[in-house]
């Protein structure tokens, strides 16, 4: 048995599929490509592979993270060469590491998610900043979110951790940040801008890194 993590990206051909496409595309590369994949005990065996954040529809992504188990041992070199060549334009591999099987769960130990956000606006960069730090002075900022469950209530500070600008340029600006991510709940991008004063929705959300609990 052996456990791989894979760090891979996501763009523009494929931010619109959907959470459970993504792993059931991932799934058919392995197939294809002669992986042995381990799988789960139990009346419906399920493979042994798990992303660490479910990417929103729409994001793109240099920094996704996915652990699976495998019933030999594979080099990451000869891993990279398989799989590779089995993806689809818009997702490639950039590092594969063997890790100890009895870690704890890679969803267990996410923290935070980076991202580069695009939104449009007319203010200068003094300004943009100056709404990013009003904003992470504010103690709290009640929000509600809707879902197809019902609209859910929360404070939205809380899931931010840092925000800044990146860069200002005429009629649009991209600004930094660290959410939290883990079970406690998720910031998302699109609230914080809105939240900063900017009334459209962004043109590019970029998630940068995924930070992991200190071993």
């Amino acid at each position: 048995m052996q456990r791989l993590r894979i760090r891979f990206t996501r763009g523009e051909e494929i931010k619109f599929i959907s959470h459970l496409d993504i792993m059931r595309l991932w799934q058919r590369a392995f197939n294809r490509a002669g992986i042995p994949l381990a799988y789960s005990e139990g009346f419906n065996p399920h493979p042994r592979m798990s992303l660490a954040a479910p990417l929103a529809l729409g994001v793109t992504s240099e920094a996704e993270l996915m652990d699976i188990v495998l019933t030999r041992w594979s080099s990451p070199q000869a891993f990279i060469a398989a799989v590779g060549r089995q993806l689809p334009h818009g997702i490639g591999i950039m590092q594969v590491l063997p890790l100890g099987l009895n870690l704890p769960s890679l969803q267990s130990q996410v923290r935070f998610a980076e991202y580069h956000v695009t939104v449009a606006t007319e203010l200068s960069g003094e300004e943009v900043t100056a709404r990013l730090d009003s904003l992470l002075d504010r103690e709290s900022i009640p929000w509600t979110h809707k879902r197809d469950t019902g609209p859910r209530t929360y404070d939205l500070r809380k899931l931010v951790e840092d925000a800044w600008l990146i860069e200002s340029r005429p009629q649009a600006c991209t600004i930094g940040m660290r959410l939290q991510c883990d079970s406690n709940g998720s910031g998302r991008p699109e609230q914080v801008t809105m939240a900063a004063g900017f009334p459209d929705y962004p043109s590019v959300i970029h998630r940068t890194r995924l930070i992991l609990q200190a071993k």
